[in-house]
């Protein structure tokens, strides 16, 4: 077969409509969380998983298989079918999201790869992204793993991997699509750089992702309905320091939604010099798309904890969030390609 010359942008549409089935797969993965989902498929069957049960008999076994998980006794002792194939469709939805995540990404790799139309120096990175798509099936599975034997919930440890990892992958397909759009427009372009400045202000970003989603993890986001104060303090009682400051600064959930609800202000002043900078490198609109999605951000968090976490503000919440780093990937870009 010929080789063909390669095709960038072709190649980053296509990374960027993976990205979107990743940011859907995130928000419905804060639907699976919040429904109390996540558990009630307790096998991992790779292909024949994707076919959910079709008759009563197996969506009995389905159901009896997930009574003898803990997380039904505490919270679901006594639902009826009909409830269990609620939580279960949006476990499996979730699932088959992964699954065509990984087809959507894996065959057309493949066809570039024959074709011959990915540039030079960007198949080992396409190579990652695809590693990165396996480990995060993977890390999946071990976050469910957590749940099924002991305990109500998942580990919020594996959790938060789960969900960094997830965000991870999204930034990076937004980055390698901007590289592959600029090496469309001028064949001498060369990637971006990831310079410090936009090195520190993701590892603050990630520090409140990380939080963030400890908070989801431990229910943290209802141990108070009230905003700025904690239960009418500053700083909220009822932290327990027992078990060392290590176990408390990751598993108190007074203490991570304090954590979580003020280092947000952090967050929102470094990306706030990212926005500045982004300007000054003449793209407005990066700017103007770093403002609006980190102002929204911030309202849906209070307006989730002043709700008492109601489903539909905290899934919006994680949506946005995922939009956040989609739009904190591109402001950095912009300002590495100057660099």
């Amino acid at each position: 077969m010929p080789i063909r010359s390669s095709r960038p942008r072709a190649i980053a549409s296509w990374l960027l409509v993976v990205a979107f089935l990743v940011f859907f797969m995130v928000v419905v993965g804060g639907i699976t969380r919040l429904t109390e989902s996540g558990l009630s498929i307790t096998e991992w069957r790779p292909v024949s998983g994707a076919i959910p049960p079709l008759t009563a008999a197996d969506w009995q076994t389905a159901f009896d298989a997930y009574k003898r998980v803990p997380q039904y006794v505490a919270i679901h002792d006594g639902m009826t079918l009909a409830q269990f194939k609620f939580i279960f469709f949006w476990e499996w939805v979730h699932r088959l999201l992964g699954r065509v995540i990984g087809l959507a990404f894996a065959f057309p790799l493949a066809w570039f790869w024959v074709r011959g139309a990915i540039p030079e120096h960007y198949k080992l990175r396409l190579v990652a992204l695809l590693a990165l798509g396996a480990l995060q099936g993977a890390v999946g599975w071990w976050m469910v793993k957590s749940g099924l034997w002991q305990g109500v919930s998942v580990s919020h440890y594996r959790l938060a991997l789960h969900l960094l990892l997830a965000l991870t992958i999204l930034a990076s397909l937004v980055w390698t699509a901007l590289d592959l759009i600029g090496l469309s427009r001028n064949p001498a372009s060369r990637p971006a750089r990831l310079t410090g400045f936009a090195v520190v202000v993701a590892v603050v970003l990630y520090i409140q992702l990380l939080y963030g989603a400890w908070v989801a993890g431990l229910r943290a986001g209802k141990v108070t309905q009230n905003w700025p104060l904690m239960s009418d303090s500053v700083w909220p009682t009822g932290v327990d320091w027992s078990q060392g400051w290590a176990f408390t600064f990751s598993s108190d959930p007074y203490l991570v939604h304090f954590i979580h609800r003020w280092w947000a202000w952090v967050a929102v002043a470094a990306l706030v010099m990212l926005a500045i900078r982004v300007k000054r490198a003449g793209v407005r609109r990066g700017s103007l798309g770093l403002h609006i999605a980190l102002g929204t951000q911030v309202l849906l968090g209070i307006a989730t904890v002043m709700s008492g976490v109601n489903i539909g503000l905290a899934v919006a919440h994680q949506a946005v969030g995922a939009l956040l780093v989609a739009t904190v990937a591109w402001g950095a870009h912009i300002i590495g390609r100057q660099a």
